[in-house]
């Protein structure tokens, strides 16, 4: 499967985002997806991940409350809406797909196989 990160930009605190992640390739309810991030310096870190079908979801500690994620498998599409954001959100954002596993959710970026190209987030204060 390829996946096509889109939706960053430059937003003040406490503004919102959404990002966009589209998939081509193959069947796109059979993967279980997620999204990280990557900060200046910092390793890529975890930040949401969703079922195959959308019933199943959670979250990095620090965005549970201000992130949601969804998606539409009739569309091919994930999506990230951002809202509240600080500084410390700042980031590449990449959208991750896994092999099918159901109901079980996985934070560790190893267990998936699957990138897009990252989309930029900056959040001035």
């Amino acid at each position: 499967v390829q996946l096509q990160a889109s939706g960053g930009g430059l937003v003040q605190a406490g503004g919102s985002l959404r990002l966009s992640c589209t998939a081509t390739g193959r069947t796109f309810s059979d993967f279980n997806m997620a999204w990280f991030r990557q900060a200046p310096g910092k390793e890529r870190e975890f930040v949401a991940a969703i079922s195959w079908g959308g019933r199943d979801t959670y979250y990095l500690d620090s965005v549970k409350g201000r992130f949601t994620i969804s998606r539409d498998n009739a569309k091919n599409t994930m999506s990230l809406q951002m809202n509240s954001l600080k500084p410390e959100d700042t980031a590449v954002y990449f959208c991750a797909a896994k092999g099918w596993s159901g109901a079980v959710l996985y934070t560790e970026r190893q267990r998936y196989a699957y990138w897009g190209q990252g989309t930029q987030v900056t959040v001035s204060s």
